[in-house]
């Protein structure tokens, strides 16, 4: 079954696209953002915060792992992926979104090693990928892990979108550039969201998705608008909520 639109976002067409730039970054920030309470241009709508609101209300539960992607079972649910830099922070978020401390988080590099589900009520599926880029393992384990991402990615059908997180305090670094190139190549849909944004002034903040915008002009695939969250005191949660309830089609 379709979802609401969701067919046009895995198509990654390229009109959901905009060109960013650099110049007058304050004035210029509320269009590189949707998830942001501080520079939201448009609140969202009343229906769209109750929808998302009551979807994550839903028990989360940990459904299984895989450590390779043909072990992965066939789900009907609607699925959104999480993948990132490895200590990006995103266990932290994971949990943050669904009121829960599923997801295992850790100071160490490289600690999320398998695909791992979770299932929020019976009416989504969200998947924690391990991380690319510096990790504690091995570098042909990390090589592997890569792989299987990718090949996970690409054929799995329910997949409506991948959420690629950046930590805002380093900003979007050649691996998140590299990653996101190779799903572009794929055709895969995708959409930043930055974290640990609690650790940065407004106009630092404001300058780091500003370089980040301009950074994503090449990638067609990538939905132009970014989500800016922190785990740590839920900024942003709400309307992160609000993006994977619109991917997964349960949301306009």
């Amino acid at each position: 079954a379709e979802y609401m639109g969701v067919e046009n976002d895995r198509r990654c067409r390229a009109d959901v696209h905009t060109t960013h730039s650099m110049s007058n970054v304050t004035k210029t920030v509320s269009q590189y953002l949707f998830c942001h309470p501080r520079y939201q241009a448009a609140p969202p709508s009343s229906r769209s915060v109750g929808i998302a609101l009551k979807l994550f209300r839903e028990p989360t539960v940990f459904v299984t792992s895989a450590v390779a992607a043909e072990n992965v079972e066939p789900c009907a649910l609607p699925e959104v992926a999480f993948s990132g830099r490895s200590n990006v922070g995103k266990s932290s978020l994971l949990n943050a979104l669904t009121h829960s401390k599923l997801a295992r988080t850790s100071r160490t590099p490289g600690r999320t090693q398998m695909l791992n589900f979770f299932r929020v009520g019976n009416t989504l599926s969200l998947v924690d990928l391990p991380g690319y880029g510096y990790a504690k393992a091995p570098v042909e384990l990390v090589r592997q892990w890569h792989k299987t991402v990718l090949e996970f990615l690409l054929n799995r059908a329910n997949l409506r979108r991948t959420f690629v997180l950046i930590d805002s305090r380093r900003g979007i670094a050649q691996h998140d550039l590299d990653f996101l190139s190779q799903l572009n190549d794929r055709r895969i849909s995708t959409q930043i969201v930055m974290t640990k944004c609690d650790y940065l002034k407004d106009t630092e903040l404001a300058l780091v998705l500003a370089r980040t915008a301009t950074s994503l002009d090449d990638f067609t695939c990538c939905l132009p608008q970014i989500a800016v969250t922190s785990a740590r005191d839920g900024e942003g949660i709400r309307e992160l909520r609000m993006l994977v309830a619109q991917a997964t089609g349960h949301c306009p």
